[in-house]
């Protein structure tokens, strides 16, 4: 009996380091990607790109809402974005009377280092690619 006790402590304890380890790897990778968008909007209003104010779309992709954000949009799809003061957005959110009416709220999220990584169609970018994309585009992307 103690001998199985000892064993789930030992496994208890493994999980719980590296579930820590874990959280201590995403907040130092969300550090480095929110450096990289706060500099982002920096250099964006250094090189006057002009913003623009931020819609998002429902999920069913039907619907498209204001929003009280401006910024630029740092994908094609504009589906994520920049703020003016450097926050990251994923520009989704659920089918909404309400914001149709009034505009929808969202949140910032923590910027990726990869973007679209684990996603479906197995294509992922580096963050600092999409955002110097982004830059070199100007004022001319679509």
């Amino acid at each position: 009996m103690a001998g199985d006790e000892d064993w789930r402590e030992q496994r208890r304890r493994a999980v719980h380091a590296h579930a820590e380890a874990e959280s201590r790897a995403r907040a130092v990778e969300q550090a480095a990607a929110a450096e990289l968008v706060h500099r982002f909007a920096a250099d964006a209003t250094a090189r006057g790109l002009r913003p623009e104010r931020l819609r998002v779309t429902s999920y069913d992709g039907r619907h498209r809402y204001r929003t009280g954000l401006t910024g630029w949009y740092v994908d094609r799809g504009r589906s994520r974005a920049v703020d003016t003061r450097g926050n990251f957005y994923l520009l989704t959110v659920p089918n909404s009377l309400r914001a149709l009416l009034f505009g929808a709220v969202c949140p910032p999220v923590p910027p990726p280092l990869v973007v679209g990584r684990g996603g479906r169609d197995g294509e992922s970018l580096p963050l600092t690619e999409l955002l110097d994309r982004r830059l070199d585009a100007g004022d001319d992307w679509p």
